[in-house]
């Protein structure tokens, strides 16, 4: 809106200065040839300083959106994550229900509260990273702990034991699962 007014009093000051030459006498107007681009070279100042502006302008409003879209992801992955440092926390607390179902040591209240905490983590985006033995390694998923002598050729390079498992939240993962590897 700025542009715009100060555009029109450019083209009144413009017009005034027109208006005024005209009606002085033909004598006193009378300028040699040397400066008449005088005149022309301020209005050309003017419209080099008006796209300029209108530049800065674009480049501001570029910036902006560039800016939005960023905040706009940050946003979603926050919501993605937010819960991480609290679900990350509840992880060893699986971890022993999962040795004592191993064991054996569980009883049915105890099963029924295990179901209904890995169902509540489950709902909070958290999925259990699967690994079995016999899977092969990978690093992205996986951090091996040891490695022992293969068991049988086909297991060499692959999973043999799983010693805890891996979780994720949303696409990230945010404990790798601990395996022994067959060497």
């Amino acid at each position: 809106m700025k542009q715009e007014e100060q555009e029109n009093h450019l083209q009144a000051t413009h017009l005034d200065e027109q208006a005024e030459q005209t009606e002085t006498p033909e004598a006193e107007t009378v300028t040699p040839p040397a400066e008449a681009p005088a005149v022309s070279d301020p209005v050309a100042a003017l419209q080099e300083q008006l796209q300029e502006a209108r530049n800065k302008y674009l480049y501001l409003v570029a910036d902006f959106d560039t800016y939005k879209r960023h905040a706009a992801k940050e946003r979603i992955e926050m919501r993605e994550t937010a819960g991480r440092d609290i679900l990350s926390a509840m992880i060893p607390i699986l971890d022993d229900f999962d040795r004592a179902a191993k064991n054996g040591a569980l009883g049915e209240g105890v099963e029924l509260i295990h179901h209904k905490l890995v169902n509540t983590l489950s709902t909070k985006g958290l999925r259990m990273v699967e690994t079995k033995p016999g899977d092969a390694f990978d690093m992205d998923f996986q951090e091996a702990i040891v490695k022992v002598p293969a068991p049988s050729e086909d297991l060499k390079g692959k999973v043999v034991d799983v010693i805890e498992q891996g979780y994720r939240l949303g696409e990230r993962v945010i404990r790798c699962a601990k395996v022994v590897i067959g060497e």
